[in-house]
């Protein structure tokens, strides 16, 4: 009897939740992973600036009820593409949680065509520009181990 393999789209959200267990912010931990041609061409997970003290040792910097202290996943796995010179252009992004105003922003400039999501998370302007760009933002939900 053959097991059932599990989606591609499963498969890249599970490794998300992998990368959010490296994630500093004890706040949200949140994983990002870049994919094109399903090839993974960076993962990203919320933690400080690079040099400096993590959330989970120093503690919070707290503006507006959000911890400012954390670069988020979507931005550090992007900029973890550009250090190591991987385009990203034309790529899909699966995060455990939908990207806050400013990441989907960063998403969109940087040529990320679509966006799958575990939880939504807070902002709604991010569905209605998906939709006057063209961009796929789908809802995973929960997803198979």
């Amino acid at each position: 009897m053959s097991k059932q393999r599990v989606s591609w789209e499963n498969y890249f959200m599970n490794i998300a939740k992998e990368v959010a267990t490296r994630a500093t912010c004890d706040r949200k931990k949140v994983g990002a992973v870049i994919v094109r041609g399903r090839t993974i061409l960076s993962t990203g997970y919320n933690g400080s600036l690079r040099g400096l003290p993590h959330c989970d040792e120093v503690g919070h910097e707290m503006e507006n009820g959000h911890c400012t202290r954390t670069v988020h996943a979507e931005a550090n796995a992007i900029v973890q593409a550009a250090r190591h010179g991987v385009r990203v252009e034309g790529s899909e992004i699966y995060i455990t949680a939908s990207p806050c105003y400013n990441c989907f922003k960063l998403i969109v400039n940087a040529g990320i065509i679509k966006i799958y999501y575990g939880e939504f998370y807070r902002d709604e302007r991010i569905t209605k520009l998906a939709k006057q760009l063209g961009l796929e933002l789908i809802h995973l939900g929960k997803t198979q181990t």
